[in-house]
């Protein structure tokens, strides 16, 4: 089984992080989003991974080829941004007719990802939400199987989301359908395929389909859900404080998770604060907040906070949202 993470979208929710930063490169928990999938699907088995990048896709490559040598990567360029139809298209040379476990790559899920491999029929992975108006959505019946898929629906027959993970079996016909919703006449140069489309016309040509409910789905495209997500998985997986750091006069409030080479000191930490590596924290009190690789931080109060990597904050503030390479002064 080969595994495909779609990366190459452009983040623009979260900004300015994503403008020196692929979203799947943020930090999360002590992880990236990127690593928190990619350690899922290695731990069941996949060897194989497809990474379809375009916005600051080097910067993926570099992350792959440095933290993840072991496996067998490859990486595809959507240079167009025509949806995940389109992208998921752009690997068929390489899939060939194996097996797939598609995985978008902006998202993360709890799930028992050996339980849904077990399973001999292709598999969607789907949560009930509030509003599927904004979500692909899955019309399933009493036995989980689906009986039909729509992008988006604006008046929805049920109300469970498709949240990102396919486990298909029968990858030809996946292609065959992608290759029929590519090429339909009525569509113009600005059109998005959609995967979903894909999936109806599978299951419209007698492909099986069952549903499978994950626990939780963690949306990481907005500042808010992305500290609320570092906040959960901080606490049901425990934080982690590298040995290799510097520590004075200062306080841990768990869960944090502090990476490598850190000079904090006179300092209270957490909880639900993770610290990117290299990062210098003095007479500051943080919480519920991520903060980037190789930042400073002098005299600050920070709560609910995303300051990205390569930052210098002097001063005293409450909540901040910033990107990569910033100075400043709030003294």
């Amino acid at each position: 089984m080969k595994a495909i993470i779609p990366v190459a979208g452009a983040g623009t929710r979260l900004r300015p992080h994503t403008y020196t930063q692929p979203k799947a490169l943020i930090p999360l928990a002590g992880k990236t989003i990127l690593s928190i999938n990619i350690d899922q699907m290695y731990n069941a088995g996949i060897r194989e991974f497809i990474f379809i990048i375009g916005y600051l896709g080097e910067k993926i490559q570099d992350y792959i080829k440095e933290k993840y040598p072991h496996i067998q990567s490859h990486f595809i360029f959507q240079n167009e941004r025509k949806g995940t139809a389109h992208a998921i298209n752009l690997t068929r040379s390489i899939v060939g007719n194996d097996e797939l476990f598609i995985a978008l790559g902006d998202t993360i899920c709890e799930y028992d990802i050996n339980k849904m491999f077990s399973k001999p029929h292709s598999v969607l992975g789907v949560k009930k939400v509030d509003d599927p108006r904004n979500f692909g959505v899955a019309e399933i019946d009493e036995n989980d199987t689906i009986l039909r898929v729509v992008e988006k629906p604006s008046i929805p027959k049920s109300n469970m989301a498709l949240v990102g993970l396919y486990l298909i079996r029968d990858s030809s016909l996946l292609f065959q359908c992608l290759g029929k919703i590519l090429t339909q006449s009525n569509r113009n140069s600005d059109t998005e395929f959609n995967l979903t489309d894909a999936l109806e016309c599978m299951i419209t040509e007698g492909s099986i389909f069952k549903s499978f409910k994950v626990e939780n789905w963690f949306d990481c495209g907005r500042k808010e859900s992305l500290l609320e997500s570092n906040s959960i998985l901080l606490q049901k997986f425990g934080g982690t404080i590298s040995k290799q750091n510097k520590f004075e006069n200062t306080i841990f409030i768990p869960p944090v998770s502090i990476a490598e080479q850190c000079d904090i000191k006179n300092s209270i930490i957490g909880p639900h604060v993770a610290v990117g590596e290299n990062t210098i924290i003095h007479s500051s009190i943080i919480k519920d907040s991520i903060i980037g690789s190789y930042s400073k931080l002098y005299d600050v109060v920070l709560d609910d906070s995303l300051i990205g990597n390569d930052t210098e904050i002097i001063g005293e503030t409450r909540s901040l949202n910033i990107g990569d390479n910033t100075e400043i002064d709030l003294g």
